[in-house]
Formats: C-alpha cells, structure tokens, sequence
C-alpha cells in the first residue's frame, strides 16, 4: 500500500498569494476599477480628529441636505494626512462613524456641514473588526 503524502504549501507560496492579492487591489484602485473619495482634513495634525461630512447647508433650498458620506459612491475613501495616505473601504468608514464617530456642526461660511469626527486609529479598528 502506497503511503499518502499530504502536500503542504510552503510559507513562500503563501506569502506570494498573500501578496499577490494586495497587488492586485492596488492596481484596481491605480487604474479605476475600483473608485476611491480623496478627503484632506488640515486640522487634523493639531487635532489628532478626521472629519468625516454627512450633510451640508444648501443656501438655495436653505436645508440640511446629505452629502459626503451619506452619498458617495466610492469604493474606498483615501485619507491624506500629511505626507501619508489611509485607504479604507467605504463600509469600513461608515462602521467606524457609526461606532466610534462623535457628531459636530462646522459652522465655517460658506460651507456649513455636519459630520462626525473620528481618529486615524478608528478607522484601523473599523478595518480589524470588520476583516
């Protein structure tokens, strides 16, 4: 009787995959197969805060109307603080707001909004918990 061999992946190959797969996100969101929204926060680095928008002030209609999160349409939100960039899926943003997000009205004219603000590390958290 022929003694059975179990096959087992060495750690190169599994790494590889691993890798591979990240690659293969990176291209899709490089060459638009995938849509990301791009925010800058210029407070942020005093703040240690991400403010995320859910609605603004439209002086025409004088109303609150959704907006940014509320509306986009993104894959992905890109977050450039600084010199670096954090890239989360969209539902992990929408997680992290809802867990972790603290409601704030920016009363800056023109553009009123309302959002949530939140810390670079929600969004890791968002990210662990959800993968």
């Amino acid at each position: 009787m022929a003694e059975a061999r179990m096959t087992k992946l060495s750690d190169f190959d599994l790494d590889y995959s691993y890798g591979l797969q990240g690659e293969n996100l990176v291209d899709q969101l490089l060459n638009g197969a995938k849509t990301v929204e791009v925010k800058r926060d210029r407070r942020w680095w005093d703040t240690g805060n991400i403010y995320i928008e859910v609605s603004c002030w439209y002086n025409t209609s004088q109303s609150w109307e959704d907006s940014g999160l509320s509306v986009t349409e993104a894959k992905y939100w890109a977050f450039v603080l600084e010199s670096g960039v954090i890239l989360v899926p969209t539902n992990h943003v929408k997680y992290a707001v809802k867990v972790f997000g603290r409601a704030i009205t920016c009363d800056i004219e023109p553009n009123r909004s309302r959002g949530y603000l939140i810390k670079a590390e929600d969004l890791l958290t968002a990210m662990k918990e959800l993968d």
